[in-house]
C-alpha cells in the first residue's frame, strides 16, 4: 500500500496469475515510495477510507457470485447468472501444487520484467502493456457489469443471441479456435466497457483506472477457487514470504512497480478536497492485497454455505479480519510515515481469525476437511464420455 505518488500512469488489465503477480509489484512501490505532498487530516482520512470501501467491495460480492458460480458449475451448468457463457468464465482450481509453486513462478516473473525494463525502453514496452490491458480490462468489467444489466432491462426487452465461432479444419476434423457467446445485453456492456477503456488510454484518468482495477479483482476473487484451507494458507504463507523478500531484500519490486504502467492497483487522491477530479496526489493498493486475501474469503463463504446452517460466520469473521488488517497497515503506515505492504499484516489476520473462531466452534477439523471438486476434473470426465460414445458409435 502506498503512501502518495504524482500521477501514476495505469493502463489495461490483468490476466489470472500475472494480474496477481503484478499486483503485488505494484503494492511494492507502496513500500518504499517518497512523499511528495504533504496531505490535509482531511484529505488523508477521505483517501484511506476510499481505499477501504473500493476494497471491500470487490472482495464481497466477488464472494457471493463465487458462490453462484460454484453452484452452476456442479450443477453441470453451461452459464451462470453472473456473466457471459464462456469457457473463461468458468472458475479455475487452485490446487496445492499451483499455491506451492505460485511464489516461484512469481518471483521469475518479476525479476524477468525487472530484466525487461533495464534491457528496452520503457516507453515501448508499455505502449504495448498498454493496448494488452486495455483488451482484457474491457472484458473484465463486461463481466462485471453483465449482472447489474440483467436486473436493469425488462424482461419484455429483445436479448438476441449472438455467436463467434472461428474453426480450423474440415468436418471431420474441425477444431475450435475461438468459440464466444454473447447476447445483446452483453453486447450494451462490451460498448460502454470500450467507452471506459478509451477514456483510460487518453486520458489514464484514476476514476477509469479504479474502474478497471475493480472489475480485475472481483473476478480474480469470483474465478480463481481455492480448492481447501490448507491451499489457502499455503498459497498466502508463500506469497507473504515473498513480499517480504523482494520487498526489503532488493530494489527490484520497486523498480518494476516505478515502470510498469497498468491499472494493477486502486488509487484515491489525497488531494481531492483542494484539486477536485484533476488531483494528482494519491494513497495508492495494490490488486494483489485485494485478490490473495479476497479468494481465501470467498473459499470460507462456500465453507459456510456447505455446512448448511444459514449462518456465515467464518465468511464474516474473515471479512472483519480483512478490515482490521488493513486498517493495522495504515495505521502503522501513518505513525512511521513509511508506506507498507499490506500482505505483510492482512495475512496472519486473514488466516487467524476465522481458525481461532473454528477453534472456539470445534469445527476446526471439518474445516480443513473441506474440498472443492475442480472444475477440470467434470469438464474431462464430459470429454471423455463424449469420445467413449463415438468410438462406439
Amino acid at each position: 500500500m502506498a503512501e502518495t505518488e504524482q500521477a501514476p500512469d495505469p493502463s489495461a488489465v490483468l490476466d489470472a496469475l500475472n494480474a496477481l503477480n503484478a499486483t503485488d509489484s505494484n503494492g511494492t512501490e507502496a513500500l518504499n515510495a517518497t512523499v511528495k505532498f504533504v496531505a490535509s487530516p482531511e484529505g488523508t482520512a477521505l483517501a484511506y477510507g476510499g481505499l477501504v470501501f473500493m476494497a471491500l467491495l470487490p472482495i464481497f460480492f466477488g464472494a457471493l457470485r463465487s458462490v453462484t458460480c460454484s453452484k452452476s458449475k456442479e450443477l453441470g451448468e453451461n452459464e451462470y447468472d453472473s456473466g457471459f457463457r464462456n469457457a473463461s468464465d468458468m472458475p479455475e482450481t487452485i490446487t496445492g501444487r499451483d499455491a506451492a509453486r505460485f511464489p516461484i513462478i512469481a518471483s521469475c516473473t518479476l525479476f524477468g520484467l525487472y530484466l525487461f525494463f533495464k534491457v528496452f525502453s520503457q516507453e515501448y514496452i508499455n505502449m504495448l502493456l498498454s493496448v494488452y490491458f486495455f483488451g482484457l480490462g474491457v472484458l473484465a468489467l463486461s463481466h462485471t457489469m453483465s449482472p447489474l444489466m440483467s436486473r436493469i432491462f425488462p424482461e419484455s426487452f429483445s436479448n438476441k443471441q449472438y455467436q463467434l465461432l472461428f474453426t480450423q479444419g474440415s468436418e471431420e476434423y474441425r477444431e475450435e479456435i475461438v468459440n464466444y457467446e454473447f447476447d445483446t445485453k452483453n453486447l450494451i456492456c462490451l460498448i460502454i466497457s470500450t467507452v471506459v477503456g478509451v477514456w483510460y488510454l487518453v486520458k489514464k484518468h484514476w476514476i477509469a483506472n479504479n474502474l478497471f482495477g475493480l472489475a480485475f479483482a472481483l473476478n480474480g476473487v469470483e474465478l480463481l477457487h481455492l480448492n481447501n484451507v490448507s491451499t489457502g494458507c499455503i498459497l498466502l504463507g508463500g506469497l507473504f514470504v515473498y513480499d517480504v523478500f523482494w520487498v526489503f531484500g532488493t530494489n527490484v519490486m520497486v523498480t518494476v512497480a516505478r515502470s510498469f504502467e497498468a491499472p494493477i492497483k486502486l488509487v484515491f487522491p489525497q488531494d481531492l478536497l483542494e484539486r477536485g477530479l484533476d488531483a494528482s496526489n494519491f494513497a495508492m493498493l495494490g490488486l494483489g492485497d485485494i485478490v490473495i486475501p479476497g479468494i481465501f474469503i470467498a473459499l470460507l463463504l462456500r465453507f459456510d454455505v456447505s455446512l448448511k446452517k444459514n449462518s456465515r460466520t467464518y465468511f464474516y469473521s474473515s471479512f472483519l479480519a480483512y478490515i482490521f488488517g488493513l486498517g493495522l497497515t495504515i495505521f502503522v503506515m501513518h505513525t512511521f510515515k513509511h508506506a507498507q505492504p499490506a500482505l505483510l499484516y492482512l495475512v496472519p489476520s486473514c488466516v487467524g481469525f476465522p481458525v481461532v473462531v473454528a477453534l472456539l466452534k470445534g469445527e476446526l477439523t471439518e474445516m480443513f476437511r473441506y474440498e472443492e471438486t475442480p472444475p477440470e476434473d467434470t469438464d474431462s470426465e464430459v470429454k471423455e464420455d463424449s469420445e467413449t460414445e463415438k468410438k462406439d458409435q
